[in-house]
């Protein structure tokens, strides 16, 4: 099970050129590639300022068919209680998206340097 980070997603969109080749790796290996409900929010949020030209459900359809990425459905509550322990950023989606992987203790796909130095599952 691999988590998906943001800006994963976006590069996986555009062809995986921007992940490393570890990322790309473990992306291509993996069954189970989820992102958390929090990463179609900040996906929409990136196209409501015109930084995606594609609507998030259609960037989350294509990803689905092309590589099976779901959408986690594990209790938010308990996402939540994980997130609130993530108290070395202020960034929500920065939060959730880390709580959702500590809270299954899984690997999360992430070029961000402040994740990867909190997240001992961090990959990149």
């Amino acid at each position: 099970m691999t988590y998906l980070d943001t800006h994963a997603v976006i590069w996986l969109l555009k062809g995986s050129t921007g992940l490393s080749r570890r990322a790309r790796q473990i992306v291509e290996t993996d069954d189970e590639l989820l992102i958390s409900p929090i990463v179609l929010l900040e996906l929409e949020n990136l196209y409501e300022i015109g930084r995606l030209t594609s609507a998030p459900e259609d960037i989350f359809s294509d990803m689905g068919a092309a590589i099976g990425l779901r959408v986690c459905d594990y209790p938010f509550s308990v996402v939540v209680n994980h997130a609130m322990r993530e108290r070395w950023t202020r960034d929500p989606f920065d939060r959730i998206i880390v709580g959702q992987a500590r809270s299954r203790r899984a690997a999360l796909v992430t070029n961000d340097g402040r994740i990867t130095q909190n997240y001992d599952l961090a990959v990149w």
